[in-house]
């Protein structure tokens, strides 16, 4: 029986000293030292948090040891990449309970070595089917934003059982009770705090404590968790065990859907507590009537390889390609620091501008992504990139059916708000198999509403739905409706060489900064050269057609910043953006795993062999 594992406390280290130390290679050619791919022993003999491992047999990437090593332990068994990116997703709804769990949603992507194709799940969460555009409105005006948040309004119906499902259906060799055994042996066991997890609870303990099933879980005694004592969730060990012998259709048409349909429209707050929190509307025919969408991937050509990734309802794929086709025409590798962040933010200011207008769910919206991702209508808009001027936000929208160069289009669309505490996983097995997994609850803590005697908390993913229209006179494609899926920007993604073997797969959370996290990666390790751990530790930017460009310290401390703002450019500062994870395949054959370093107190990589 594996025992807890003690966690890696977040360090307050700059992000930009990694970034200057990194090595410059070209693309694949070459792994960081072996003794990099050496975990140091950790908590009870199982390896301690490590950002990077090099070895063969398969690889797993996740923000926590204990959820990767459940996926190496499944491959190990001889399971594939599905299966390991199930039984990885599972343990991060132990671990990471305020990021992810089977009351969430999120995106899959998979790439088959047998057929050398890249194959899609949609999971997103759905609003139930009585919802309308005015779902978060009241006597015609929109609801605050804190209380739709935390309410029974928030919660749309819960996608990621679904998508396991679904997954393993089509591409997994395990069953799913099989597969969901370490992650209930994790809840019941239980973990080690640390004090990203303390921090997380503390954050929500104003709402936590209005909720009596969600205060005797995550304060027990109504106190916060202490750092190194461990933390259990039998409940959710007992609802792991129901969805292993019963399969998920316990929580589409069981007695956890009747839970969960229960407490979405009843919420169970404390009388005493004061707090108002708005019954939802979700029947059990919602929950029936859900359905995991299996669906074809964008594709972008990028420097001679092919990127692929989630198409809407999640805007992550067009709003990834279509700046990536704005930055093909320029050579960034030998562009400087600055130049290459000015053209990185500037596409991303673009991207975002289109991505406003035009992207939704395509069962309600009529959705150019084919026009979005053409070369063509890129070159369009990269010709508003001046070298020695800075775009003004918020920038127009092109029109990616008819395409002008450099016109400007409809009113501006504001870019909704997305909870960043969401989390990413990424899987490659002994055959070559890759997955790119996201996966959320949104916000951190959700709705802050746990089913009571299940362990898990409900999302609040219906509040990325845009809760009025920024301009009546303008279509938005965001706005909520029966059944619909809210817009998304995960990017789990997949790059494939000229002949469709994997070269690198990555993904991360952070709402909408998951599309410039992505984005910045890709071409911090394609076009700079930068080591795929070195390319995620990087300090981060983020423009999301806002007046400011958000940055971390690594950035705002640098000289690059003054850089910057000499031409134009205007930044407000983030302590974090995002927290990448990727796998890369090596010319030897071998896998390297990668995390972050820092960020979320440091990720977790490893491999099934590690190799010297």
């Amino acid at each position: 029986m594996r025992r807890p594992l003690t966690r890696k406390l977040r360090t307050s280290r700059s992000l930009l000293v990694l970034a200057v130390a990194a090595t410059v290679v070209s693309v694949g050619a070459t792994a960081p030292p072996a003794a990099a791919s050496k975990a140091p022993p950790g908590g009870h003999g199982t390896p301690g948090k490590v950002p990077v491992a090099v070895g063969y047999g398969g690889a797993v990437a996740s923000v926590d040891a204990d959820a990767s090593a459940a996926g190496i332990e499944i491959l190990r068994k001889g399971g594939n990449a599905v299966d390991a990116a199930v039984a990885t997703a599972a343990a991060l709804g132990v671990t990471e309970p305020y990021s992810a769990g089977v009351g969430g949603g999120g995106y899959f992507v998979y790439y088959d070595a047998k057929s050398r194709t890249v194959r899609t799940i949609d999971g997103r969460e759905t609003a139930p089917l009585s919802a309308d555009s005015g779902l978060f409105l009241e006597d015609g005006k929109p609801i605050p934003f804190d209380a739709a948040v935390t309410s029974g309004l928030g919660v749309g119906t819960p996608g990621t059982p679904a998508t396991w499902q679904s997954a393993l259906d089509a591409w997994g060799s395990k069953r799913l009770g099989t597969l969901l055994a370490p992650a209930e042996r994790l809840a019941r066991d239980g973990f080690t705090v640390d004090a990203t997890f303390r921090a997380q609870t503390e954050s929500n303990q104003a709402r936590f404590k209005d909720f009596p099933a969600t205060a005797k879980l995550f304060l027990p005694g109504g106190a916060l968790p202490v750092v190194g004592s461990t933390f259990k969730n039998p409940d959710l060990a007992r609802t792991y065990d129901e969805l292993g012998r019963k399969g998920i259709d316990t929580l589409y048409r069981g007695a956890l859907a009747e839970d969960i349909v229960r407490t979405v429209n009843k919420p169970p707050v404390d009388p005493a507590s004061g707090r108002v929190a708005r019954p939802g509307d979700l029947t059990l025919n919602d929950l029936r009537s859900y359905r995991a969408k299996r669906q074809a991937p964008t594709e972008t050509g990028y420097r001679g390889l092919k990127v692929y990734s989630i198409a809407p309802s999640s805007s992550g794929g067009t709003t990834v390609g279509e700046a990536l086709n704005i930055l093909e025409r320029t050579d960034l590798s030998k562009a400087s620091k600055a130049a290459y962040l000015h053209r990185f933010i500037e596409a991303s200011r673009i991207a975002f501008a289109d991505r406003g207008r035009w992207v939704g769910d395509p069962a309600f919206e009529d959705v150019p992504a084919k026009e979005l991702l053409s070369q063509r209508y890129a070159d369009t808009r990269a010709c508003l990139i001046k070298d020695d001027a800075v775009l003004t936000s918020p920038l127009a929208p092109g029109d990616p059916r008819h395409p002008v160069p450099c016109a400007a289009g409809d009113k501006a669309a504001p870019t909704t708000y997305e909870g960043e505490h969401t989390t990413h996983l990424t899987v490659a097995d002994k055959w070559g198999n890759v997955v790119s997994y996201t996966l959320t609850i949104e916000q951190t803590g959700g709705s802050g509403i746990t089913v009571p005697g299940r362990g898990f908390l409900l999302n609040n993913e219906l509040t990325d739905f845009s809760f009025a229209p920024a301009d009546p006179a303008v279509h938005d494609p965001n706005l909520p409706g029966p059944g619909k899926r809210p817009r998304s920007s995960i990017a789990p993604t997949i790059v494939l060489d000229r002949h469709d073997r994997p070269v690198v797969a990555l993904g991360s959370p952070g709402g909408a900064t998951i599309i410039t996290t992505v984005l910045q990666t890709l071409t911090g390790f394609v076009d700079r050269g930068l080591p795929l751990v070195d390319a995620i530790a990087a300090p981060r930017a983020s423009q999301r057609n806002q007046t400011t460009t958000e940055l971390e310290p690594g950035l705002w401390d640098s000289p690059l910043r003054g850089e910057l703002e000499a031409i134009g450019h205007g930044f407000r500062q983030n302590p974090e953006i995002g927290a990448a994870t990727g796998v890369q395949r090596l010319p030897d054959g071998r896998w390297l795993a990668a995390a972050e370093t820092v960020r979320r107190g440091g990720g977790s990589a490893m491999v099934v062999h590690p190799a010297r």
